[in-house]
């Protein structure tokens, strides 16, 4: 932990600037001991290297964590030194435009140069009882801390305002006055804190002046005292002024004014009553045109001229006074433009009548010779003589300055004594805080005597300051035990004593006074002589002998010595002092009056004093002594002495620091110049306290603190139960060095920097936490992402590939279809191809087959031919061949036969040649042969002929082939020509057929197209011709809509106007209301102090019952006649009251006249509702012969006769009773008496038959009833047959019996058919009832379905999961559906309360219908039962007692009665064991009785002894939630009483008919109303603020500092001014706190019986005051605004939300109240970076106004490291974005408002009859009537 080792890499570092002051750097490596350079990076990216000090070898200071830049406190940062103060006061006052810093016990206030919306009413009653560390630093927050301290520890309090002119120290000072006179209030009628404050304005006018440095400068000092009585209200204030700058009278230096009174009487110089001064423009005059700077910017000096004179007169100085006053200053100016002529040297004059001088004589009433002689001579008085001495131009104008100085000076002590006096305390003051606000540290060019006093101040305020900062470390130190040990710190008593000690510059400054001849130039030597070189403070300057330098606490300062001893005397001249005592005018000698008398230095302002003017003008010898010495005091002597008992004062009070600074010299708004700033804060003590709390242990934490902050660094182990040693423990881990810490009894020590390491630890321990959450955050982001797009890019690819798919399967659809097409056009080209082909092949085959066969014909028939000739050549051939052959076997037959007929015949001839032989052998031969020749001969023939043939048929065959062979290639071209004209002839063919039936189709879409267009025509035109008739009729309809539209429009405008006037009136009416009540209990306690003081001691105490109407003169005054005021007003006038009767009237004329209106309004909305009703009358027409009038029966009649006969002898039985009670003898009244048991016999009977007779009531009523709404059609036959039943009974009354059986039978005949009809109409709804419970048991069975279905999905969905991530949803589900079976029970339960309470009032009407069945009971007994059957005396049966819902008490039980119940009512006994509202109805029952008695006087008695009753318990016992709730609701269950029994028929719509038979008689009580209405109002009011008082402490703890959610939000650093701890104690509010409270307010007012509506306002107006505190204190708080706190904030409200639900109270506007709270917790959360983010905040923080949403980012803090900064330039576009938005420019929300209350007419079901009054109530006096 040494300090080396923070100067790691990428520490930041501050180093030294010349521009800037401080720069921020970042190391670019580690730090090792023995380097002597740096290695630096500045933010804008340069690279240097920073060298060490060599002897030093100091480090340059840490920059704190960015989590700690622009903390409210200082010291909460972790490095206390100069740039880090430095730098987180311009964070906040650049970034967050936060002007206040907590340093400590000191509060920086930077001057913002611009008005700021942060010092309203609200935002003091916002600080007002807060803690000063829980609120953002304010003045009010130090004012509130002094109130609260002189409270506490009983000790004065101071508030010391001090910084540069220009710096705000008036305004600070001015604002803390105000917050004085706003919080603590006066204690008597004289406005204190008003004239307090008006003492600011008169002040400031006489005391302040427009320097170079700021518009507003005060030139003087103050002191003011606000003084307390014990109750520590403001009772007076005294004032003290130090060292008024005269010099400003006479001189301004370039570009400044002179005092503001000037130029604003200059400015009225037109006015009336000024015109005797004779002023003029201020640049007439010398003493206000010398600055050249007359005017201010932005200021009217004629209307500060009004605002002085009306402070004038609210302080008591007079018209006559203020005139003198102004005749003073006026006479100054003129004084001023007095000239002078020089005589010679030594001498001058002044002109003759010189006009100003005149003017000056005249306004203040001196000789004008005389006063121009002695502003040109002085008296000069020697120890024997004295003589006058002329004197020069130079003398004689110093002589004018000087008298003019003196009279303002005088005029100015004058003025602030009558101020004084003014504010003078009339009684004893018990303590005060001192207000004082005086110059700060001043150094210029020229520093002269005024700078030098300043200074001297300074010191001494500076030593008071140190010594109360290091007195309070050491008290811290020794309340903790921590080791003390003596801190150096900057002690200025050397500096002092330089200045105030003997022979000190004061000293030295007197004494050259003294000397005769003394001057500037031999003062100097002095000093240098005394103090040169011997005093270390002390310097001479180098080119200077008339100056010397003194080293102040801030800086050295060089003085010039020139004008000292001038200002140190004062001097002005006895003679012209003379003169202005000598005046006429009264007021100017009262200026110079108590110069006669010896100053003290206690009297204020005694800068001014002059010493030369008290010395006699002769030479006075008795008494030149002690009192010459007093009258010698110098300036600075007295200065001494003011300053000693400013600083006596100051050490006897405990005193509060404000420190305020300049941001630069040019005015410019919210511009920081860190040169000057650092220049103010070493000047004022602010880093001397830092100094001083660094130096020791600057970071203090609280055990539990620590705890909650660094629990990440410990480890569970280490975690005690006892916290401290837990502390301690991990501590002495973390931090090696022992010396580095000390633990205190309840809080931790640190040294400086300490707190940086550990929150460096801790940071490094979440950035590595961070970094495993992120990485698995990541991995589960990145792993849920790559699930999602691989879910996507499947979910993508199924459908791609489905389109794909799709796709495809068109294609191939298509494609199919295509191959179809094709096929089948193919096919019809390839079928008529083919037929084609096949036509021409037929022809061509036939053509062919026909060559062929023609061919093979020809060839068969040339085989055939062939054949034959064949035949013929084959035969001839053969027969050629055979005749050759047989020619050949004939040859060689014939040869063989000639061989061997040569053998033969040489064997003939040998045998025998005989010739015989041979004719023999040839007989016949010759024949053959011949026939052989001639064959041959013909065959020959033949064939030649044949061959002729054969050559002819040659030659011819030849020729005929020759001539086919043409005729056929003739053909063939023939053919072809001719198939080719065919297939032409075809297609012309087919073409011919599509032309055709295109035409056709043509001619046919034409025709259709034609037939169309006709009628299309015909049907435009008709269209057209409709829509021209529609378009008008739209048209008109249209106009009509519009007028319509803006007639509703102007209707809703003028009734939405109307109900905001309505509410405005309501309020201002309430708001008259609550004033009134004020001022009535302000009488009340007037006038008991009043009688307190008038009787005497020996006075008995009174009886507290009595209520004496006198005492209520206010309220008697409203609602009784006008002959009983005198009465009423008698004691009041007779004790003289303080009461403003004025006021009072003019309450009343109010009051009249918003009720005037009220009732106008009430009447409009009364009409309108009738013409609703009768227009819903018209639409739903009722049947007139539905109902049947008894009335006019006599049967009625005679029931009514039986009922009074019922009431004679109910009365005589009570009789009886009575009497019975009354005999006081025990043998009468002991159980065994005869009467005793007659009585008791008696009474059975009569249970017994009223048991009897209420079950027959019952069942006849029943059927009555049914009989009544189902027999509509038979009313007439009804009527006839009752008509017959009175003209029977008319006719002849001794057949009563006879007819009265006769109608029993015939209601029994009806009883039994409506008996019947029940029955059905019973199994009708039986049927109905099962098939509701048929349809909800399917509608349960579908929901079990859904129910298996989802647990189905959820058993699959967990068999995915890994075993751990089963358990876990399985027991996730497991807890949902055990929450859902836990809400659907809380339904249940609810719907049984409900049911429960629905059934109880069924039974309240069930008995109300048996009271009145009971008292109806006797209706059915006929006239002739009652004759014939025997009279019994003793125990006849007897009804009940037929109340009226009256109750009676006599006149002299009135208070008695206000007194039971009302005054000594206990409500909690009442609200939960009796019906709510029960002493409303109890006195409106009373009431009933009065007004049927017809005794007005009772009457108003009773009703004004019951509202001074109420308004006694609510004064007494006031601040009781239970009391004004209790009586709230009776007020109002009354008033709503008085309305219902009214008689109006406005409020009789809801009444039975009995309660309308109990409406009021004789008196008309709508006055009563109206004041009880008033009343009601008056007790709302008294119930919210009772609210207000119990939530107030509770809303902040449990909405914004505890955590709901643990460990959301870690506690950051705090500075010395703690704010309350976040972690629940025993005594901390929670949110569980407010609903628990919530709950309470709920239940009580739920049990005292609250109109729902009334609940729902006030639940309204209680989540308002919630809303409305939170984000007040939101708006408050740095460190309240986060992320975090967003979440929780948010996370409460939800809470809130799920109350009201739980409660069914979301309708009643309460989550409405919260928006603006729910937006500024969103706005915490949402991102805040870009335009975007810009746009939504505008579009969602609509309930939220510019300022909240601009001061909300403003405040808005990281918690942690790792949140970021909204930046300035996001803050700069929200600005753009929303500076058209036209909203309010308040900053806060009024917690105090109330919304204005109504009182819905609530009528009650409750029969009066019915009520019983409890014997609890001691109410025994009165009886039920």
């Amino acid at each position: 932990t040494s300090v080396g080792a923070l100067f790691f890499s990428y520490a930041r570092v501050w180093i030294p600037d010349p521009e800037e002051v401080w720069k921020s750097a970042e190391l670019l490596k580690d730090y090792k001991p023995g380097d002597k350079v740096l290695q630096l990076r500045l933010e804008e990216g340069k690279d240097l290297e920073y060298s060490l000090d060599p002897k030093t070898k100091e480090l340059p200071p840490l920059r704190n964590p960015d989590i700690l830049v622009g903390e409210n406190d200082l010291t909460a940062l972790s490095y206390l030194h100069e740039p880090a103060v430095l730098h987180n006061l311009k964070v906040r006052f650049i970034d967050s435009k936060l002007i206040y810093t907590y340093c400590g016990i000191v509060l920086v206030a930077i001057n913002p140069y611009e008005q700021l919306p942060i010092y309203g009413e609200d935002i003091i009653n916002a600080y007002s009882g807060q803690n000063m560390g829980d609120m953002d630093p304010h003045i009010f927050a130090v004012a509130e801390e002094a109130y609260k301290q002189m409270a506490r520890d009983e000790r004065n309090q101071s508030i010391i305002v001090s910084g540069e002119s220009g710096a705000g120290k008036t305004v600070s000072a001015k604002y803390a006055m105000r917050y004085f006179a706003t919080v603590s209030g006066s204690a008597s009628e004289a406005n204190v804190e008003e004239k307090v404050l008006a003492s600011n304005p008169i002040m400031e006018s006489i005391g302040n002046a427009k320097t170079t440095r700021n518009d507003n400068s005060s030139r003087f000092g103050k002191y003011i005292e606000i003084g307390f009585d014990k109750r520590y209200r403001i009772i007076g204030a005294n004032m003290r002024t130090y060292l008024l700058e005269k010099s400003r009278v006479v001189f301004q230096a370039e570009e400044e004014r002179n005092y503001h009174i000037f130029y604003q009487l200059c400015a009225s110089a037109a006015l009336p009553e000024f015109k005797t001064l004779r002023l003029g423009n201020a640049n007439y005059f010398h003493y206000t045109k010398q600055g050249g700077s007359p005017v201010i910017d932005g200021v009217d000096d004629a209307k500060e001229m009004v605002n002085t004179r009306q402070a004038c007169t609210l302080l008591g100085i007079s018209d006559s006074y203020q005139m003198g006053i102004f005749r003073i200053l006026a006479g100054i100016l003129h004084l001023g433009n007095v000239e002078f002529a020089s005589r010679d040297s030594d001498s001058c004059t002044v002109p003759p009548k010189h006009e100003p001088l005149t003017i000056f004589c005249d306004l203040m009433g001196v000789e004008y010779e005389e006063m121009a002689h002695w502003l040109c001579h002085r008296k000069l008085a020697t120890a024997t003589e004295t003589y006058i001495k002329p004197i020069s131009k130079l003398h004689a104008i110093n002589a004018r300055d000087a008298l003019a100085k003196h009279i303002y000076a005088n005029l100015f002590n004058w003025i602030v004594d009558h101020v004084n006096k003014a504010l003078h305390a009339a009684v004893k003051q018990h303590s005060f805080i001192g207000v004082l606000d005086i110059y700060g540290f001043e150094t210029f060019e020229i520093n002269s005597f005024e700078q030098f006093c300043i200074n001297y101040a300074n010191e001494k305020l500076q030593q008071q300051f140190n010594m109360h900062v290091f007195k309070l470390e050491q008290e811290e130190y020794m309340k903790e035990q921590i080791p003390w040990t003596l801190i150096d710190f900057y002690d200025n008593q050397p500096c002092i004593n330089l200045i105030e000690a003997k022979m000190g510059v004061l000293d030295l400054l007197d004494e050259e006074c003294k000397m005769p001849k003394g001057s500037d130039d031999s003062w100097a030597q002095k000093l240098y002589n005394t103090h040169l070189n011997k005093c270390a403070l002390f310097e001479k300057p180098r080119m200077s002998n008339k100056a010397f330098i003194i080293k102040h606490f801030a800086d050295k300062v060089e003085y010039q010595c020139e004008g000292f001893l001038e200002k140190n005397k004062d001097t002005v001249y006895e003679e012209q002092i003379r003169v202005l005592k000598s005046s006429k005018f009264k007021l100017l000698p009262e200026l110079f009056q108590d110069e006669e008398k010896v100053l003290s230095p206690t009297s204020a302002a005694p800068s001014g004093r002059v010493p030369l003017t008290r010395m006699p003008v002769k030479p006075a010898k008795a008494r030149p002594g002690q009192a010459s010495k007093e009258h010698k005091k110098t300036v600075g002597h007295q200065f001494r002495n003011s300053l000693h008992l400013l600083m006596e004062t100051l050490n006897a009070t405990t005193p509060h620091y404000v420190r305020c600074i300049k941001p630069n010299d040019f005015k410019f708004p919210f511009t920081f110049d860190e040169k000057r700033a650092v220049q103010q804060l070493r000047a004022c003590g602010v880093l001397e306290t830092i100094r001083i709390s660094a130096a020791g242990f600057p970071s203090r934490w609280t055990y539990q603190e620590f705890f909650s902050r660094y629990r990440v660094l410990m480890k569970q182990r280490d975690v005690l139960g006892d916290r401290k040693q837990t502390c301690k423990n991990v501590l002495e881990k973390l931090i090696q060095d022992k010396d580095k810490y000390q633990f205190g009894k309840t809080k931790i020590f640190f040294r400086a920097g300490q707190v940086a390491y550990l929150e460096k630890i801790r940071a490094d321990k979440l950035r590595a936490a961070c970094i495993r959450i992120q990485k698995t955050i990541r991995g589960w982001l990145m792993r849920k992402k790559y699930m999602r797009m691989r879910k996507a890019a499947i979910t993508i690819q199924r459908h791609v590939r489905g389109y794909q798919a799709r796709c495809y399967a068109k294609f191939l659809r298509r494609t199919r279809a295509a191959i179809t097409i094709q096929k089948f056009q193919r096919m019809y080209v390839v079928r008529k191809r083919y037929r084609c082909m096949r036509d021409a092949t037929i022809a061509l085959q036939a053509l062919l087959r026909g060559y062929m066969v023609r061919n093979k014909y020809q060839m068969m028939l040339r085989e055939h031919k062939s054949v034959v000739i064949q035949k013929h050549v084959r035969g001839w051939l053969a027969r050629r061949r055979y005749g050759r052959t047989l020619r050949a076997i004939v040859y060689l037959q014939c040869c063989y036969r000639r061989m061997m007929a040569k053998r033969e015949l040489k064997k003939l001839k040998i045998e025998a040649r005989s010739v015989e032989r041979y004719k023999k052998l040839h007989i016949g031969l010759e024949n053959k042969i011949m026939q052989l020749q001639r064959k041959i001969d013909e065959q020959n023939k033949e064939y030649k002929s044949l061959l002729e043939k054969m050559t002819a048929l040659e030659v011819t065959y030849t020729t005929e082939t020759e001539k086919l062979r043409g005729d056929v290639e003739r053909l063939r071209l023939s053919e072809e020509e001719a198939r080719s004209a065919t297939s032409r002839v075809l297609s012309l063919q087919e073409e011919i057929a599509k032309l055709r039936t295109e035409l056709h189709h043509t001619q046919a879409e034409k025709k259709s197209i034609e037939e169309r267009a006709d009628k299309y025509k015909h049907e435009t035109e008709q269209l057209v011709s409709e829509l021209k008739e529609q378009n008008s009729l739209l048209k008109t309809e249209k106009e009509e809509l519009n007028r319509r539209i803006h007639d509703q429009r102007k209707l809703v405008e003028e009734t939405k106007q109307l109900e905001l006037d309505l509410n405005d009136e309501r309020l201002r009416y309430q708001n008259l209301l609550n004033e009134f009540s004020r001022l009535e209990e302000r009488y009340d306690d007037l006038k008991d102090e009043m009688n307190l003081m008038v009787v005497s001691p020996g006075h008995k105490r009174t009886d507290s019952t009595h209520s004496s109407n006198e005492s209520e003169y206010t309220f008697s005054s409203e609602i009784t006649e006008a002959e009983d005021l005198p009465l009423r007003m008698e004691e009041p006038s007779e004790k003289k009251a303080a009461l403003d009767m004025s006021l009072f009237l003019k309450l009343q004329k109010r009051v009249s006249e918003l009720e005037q209106e009220k009732q106008s309004l009430q009447d409009e909305l009364d009409r309108k509702e009738e013409q609703a009703l009768r227009a819903k009358a018209k639409v739903e027409p009722r049947n007139p012969d539905s109902s049947f009038d008894p009335g006019n029966c006599p049967c009625f009649l005679q029931r009514q006769e039986l009922e009074s006969e019922n009431k004679k002898l109910k009365n005589e039985l009570n009789e009886l009773q009575k009497a019975l009670t009354e005999t006081r003898a025990p043998e009468v009244t002991a159980p065994g008496a005869p009467a005793y048991r007659v009585l008791l016999d008696q009474l059975t009977s009569v249970s017994e038959e009223l048991e009897v007779r209420k079950e027959e009531v019952l069942i006849l009523r029943s059927q009555l009833v049914s009989q009544k709404e189902a027999i509509q059609p038979k009313v007439n036959h009804t009527r006839q047959v009752g008509e017959l039943h009175c003209v029977i009974n008319l006719q002849s009354p001794q057949d009563y019996h006879m007819l009265n059986e006769d109608g029993e039978l015939w209601l029994a005949y009806e009883g039994l058919k409506q008996a019947n009809r029940l029955l059905e109409s019973q199994l009708q709804s039986q049927r109905k009832s099962h098939e509701n419970e048929l349809e909800s048991l399917r509608g349960e069975i579908q929901s079990l379905k859904e129910e298996n279905n989802r647990q189905q999905q959820l058993l699959a969905q967990n068999l995915q999961l890994p075993p751990e991530a089963r358990i876990e949803a399985s027991l996730q589900h497991e807890i949902t559906r055990l929450t859902n079976e836990n809400l659907d029970l809380m339904e249940q339960l609810e719907k049984q309360d409900k049911t429960v309470r629905k059934l109880k009032k069924q039974l309240k009407v069930f008995a109300k219908k048996i009271g009145e069945l009971e008292v109806g009971q006797m209706e059915n007994i006929s006239p002739g039962q009652i004759i014939d059957e025997p009279i019994r005396p003793v125990n006849i049966p007897r009804k009940e007692k037929d109340f009226q819902g009256m109750l009676e008490y006599k006149k002299e039980d009135e208070q008695k009665l206000v007194k039971n119940l009302i005054l000594e009512l206990k409500p909690r006994g009442v609200a939960v064991n009796l019906i709510p509202g029960l002493p409303a109805y109890i006195l409106f029952m009373c009431v009933r009785h009065a007004d049927y008695l017809n005794d007005d006087q009772k009457v108003r008695s009773l009703l004004t002894s019951t509202i001074n009753g109420i308004k006694k318990v609510l004064k007494k016992r006031g601040d009781d939630f239970e009391t004004v709730s209790f009586w709230l609701s009776n007020t109002c269950r009354f008033l709503h009483c008085l309305k219902q029994y009214s008689g109006e028929e406005g409020f009789m719509k809801h009444n039975t008919p009995r309660q309308n038979e109990h409406c009021l008689t004789n008196f008309d009580l709508a006055e009563y109303r109206q004041v009880l209405s008033d009343l009601a109002i008056q007790i709302y009011q008294q119930l919210v603020r009772v609210l207000e008082n119990i939530l107030q402490p509770m809303i902040v703890s449990g909405m914004l500092e505890h955590e709901t959610i643990q460990g959301v939000s870690g506690v950051k650093p705090t500075g010395l001014r703690k704010r309350t701890s976040s972690i629940a104690d025993e005594g901390t509010y929670t949110l569980d706190s407010i609903i628990r409270q919530l709950n309470s307010f709920h239940s009580v007012m739920c049990q005292h019986g609250m109109d729902p509506e009334l609940i729902k306002q006030v639940v309204k107006q209680m989540f308002y005051i919630i809303g409305a505190v939170t984000l007040n204190n939101l708006l408050l708080r740095k460190d309240m605004c986060s992320w975090s706190k967003g979440m929780q904030i948010r996370y409460n409200v939800s809470q809130l939300e799920e109350w009201l639900r739980d409660k069914n109270l979301m309708n009643s506007g309460a989550k409405e109240t919260l928006e603006p709270l729910i937006q500024a917790a969103q706005l915490l959360q949402v991102k805040k970076k870009t335009d975007e983010d810009a746009e939504a905040i505008c579009s969602m923080c609509n309930a939220l106004t510019t300022a909240q949403i601009v001061k909300v980012l403003n405040l808005y803090t990281p918690v942690n490291e790792f949140e970021e900064r909204v930046l300035v330039s996001f803050i700069r576009t929200i600005q753009v974005r929303l500076r058209d938005r036209k909203d309010s420019p308040q900053l806060l929300m009024d917690a105090k408002h109330i919304f204005p209350v109504t009182f819905p007419f609530n009528p009650s079901s409750l029969a009066l009859e019915t009520i019983q009054i409890p014997a609890s109530l001691g109410l025994g006096f009165i009886s039920r009537v």
